[in-house]
């Protein structure tokens, strides 16, 4: 019998001697005829434990390809996958499986994990033949329920229903042409909607081949891209940093590779230029754990054009930027970011208040700030909650990080407003320099006071030997306050 849900094992049947996984550090390989040995066996295994469908199974591991034959068992057996943030701390963990109250609990052998329930098993079992027992389930029901990283308050847990996840990746296969024939490396950590909704679920739905890493080294990552001929590859804008610093990177011409994908946070443009030298396709994506992730669409060749676009909306989905009096924004003129589709989450998980609060009139009110061009490209210019007001004037933080980015000895940037009693707010920027220069940062101000308004130059430049960033590789701007407060 076939249903909606158990598209992975028409996938098997169709290319059943493909590779499917392959395990960067074991080099342990599966073809998707394997995957559904896999899948079955847990099927079972949850079978066993006679877990109700819409039990939670939270899993607590680091990247590895056995996570997939969890994630696809959940979904044949009608449960809902939590993976859970191996950084967090005991206490953010205690809070989440307090909110998510999950019957099960995996956990890696290999690492500590630092909480504990009632129903914990390791996330080897045995290798016993097993029937597969599908349970089938609504497509409008929950499959997967990602926790935000809370870094603007308390986690809240993102509840993606089958068809939330399906439509993704769907959408991502037909309005980024992806077949059989790509193959994605994948460092992003598969508790977190870009390791597993951006490429490696679409892939697999596609018949391609994912490639799963753990601890992301610049180098390693580079090698293992000619290895695999990986043709499509997604990594944050400070992995790319590490990337572009090696002698590798100078030196191979990664004839395999489409293009280059960079997500999570706004790119510097130095990282584009460092790739188009090279000849090869750079281009930006944007999504959230809320809807997606994957939204919008560039052709590469675009993109070469067009720095720091997004493009268009995919073609199953629609955006519109919204100023403050709820009218569609200008060309050109800022306003927030609003999506809608068939990709979008459910609800957050026990908290239906501020599941409303991010709903409007079917549309999810992103929190980003975007503006469109003349062609109706998109571009992303930063969190709402990250703009700085000072004087009464919108200090975007990603333009003036751009232009500090021009000084050749500045390595990373982050720039945050500062409460201030007369200004309100004033601009602050965090630099981590590549040698450090008695008159950078002069030179920087000599290039804010070319490229920016006076209002927008920044009032503090601070030297710090690195950025904070959290557990997906984003800066860590919440920290970053603490440390303009220390050092006032």
């Amino acid at each position: 019998m076939f249903v909606e849900q158990s598209w992975i094992l028409k996938r098997a049947s169709l290319t059943p001697k493909r590779i499917a996984l392959v395990n960067l550090e074991t080099q342990e390989q599966w073809t998707y005829q394997q995957l559904t040995v896999e899948i079955t066996k847990w099927c079972h295994f949850f079978e066993r434990q006679n877990l109700r469908a819409g039990s939670r199974v939270a899993v607590f591991a680091k990247n590895h390809i056995q996570l997939f034959a969890v994630l696809f068992a959940c979904g044949l057996r009608g449960l809902i996958y939590v993976p859970l943030n191996w950084r967090m701390s005991a206490k953010e963990l205690h809070d989440i499986l307090t909110d998510a109250t999950p019957s099960l609990l995996l956990f890696d052998e290999e690492m500590n994990c630092p909480v504990s329930l009632e129903n914990m098993h390791s996330l080897r079992i045995g290798s016993e033949a097993a029937t597969l027992s599908i349970r089938e389930v609504d497509l409008n029901d929950p499959w997967l329920m990602i926790y935000t990283g809370g870094t603007t308050g308390k986690a809240k847990g993102v509840v993606l229903s089958f068809n939330s996840v399906n439509w993704n990746a769907i959408n991502t296969i037909i309005s980024w042409g992806l077949n059989d024939r790509d193959c994605t490396l994948n460092y992003m950590p598969l508790f977190h909607t870009g390791g597993l909704n951006a490429l490696c679920i679409p892939l697999l739905m596609a018949g391609g081949t994912v490639v799963i890493g753990d601890k992301f080294e610049a180098k390693n990552a580079l090698q293992a891209i000619n290895k695999y001929k990986t043709t499509i590859s997604l990594f944050v804008p400070t992995m790319y940093q590490a990337m572009i610093a090696t002698e590798y990177f100078k030196e191979s011409s990664f004839p395999s590779m489409n293009v280059f994908l960079s997500g999570g946070a706004p790119c510097p443009y130095p990282i584009y230029d460092a790739f188009f030298k090279k000849g090869l396709f750079f281009k930006e994506g944007y999504g959230l754990t809320e809807a997606g992730p994957n939204n919008f669409y560039i052709s590469r060749e675009a993109a070469c054009l067009k720095k720091g676009a997004v493009g268009k909306s995919m073609q199953f989905n629609e955006a519109k930027i919204m100023n403050s009096a709820g009218e569609s924004c200008a060309p050109n003129e800022v306003g927030e970011l609003f999506v809608r589709g068939k990709h979008m989450f459910l609800f957050y998980w026990n908290n239906q208040q501020e599941t409303e609060k991010i709903m409007h009139e079917g549309w999810l009110k992103t929190g980003d700030l975007a503006m469109m061009d003349e062609d109706g490209d998109f571009y992303i210019v930063g969190r709402s909650k990250e703009m700085i007001i000072s004087g009464g004037e919108n200090v975007y933080p990603q333009e003036v990080e751009q232009c500090i980015l021009r000084h050749q000895l500045v390595h990373e940037v982050a720039v945050i407003g500062v409460a201030d009693d007369y200004w309100g707010e004033i601009v602050a920027a965090f630099i981590v320099c590549k040698n450090q220069d008695d008159t950078i940062l002069e030179e920087i101000k000599e290039i804010c006071n070319k490229h920016l308004g006076r209002y927008k130059i920044p009032k503090k430049i601070i030297v710090i030997d690195e950025l904070p960033k959290t557990s997906v590789g984003k800066i860590d701007k919440k920290t970053l306050q603490m440390y303009a407060k220390a050092a006032k």
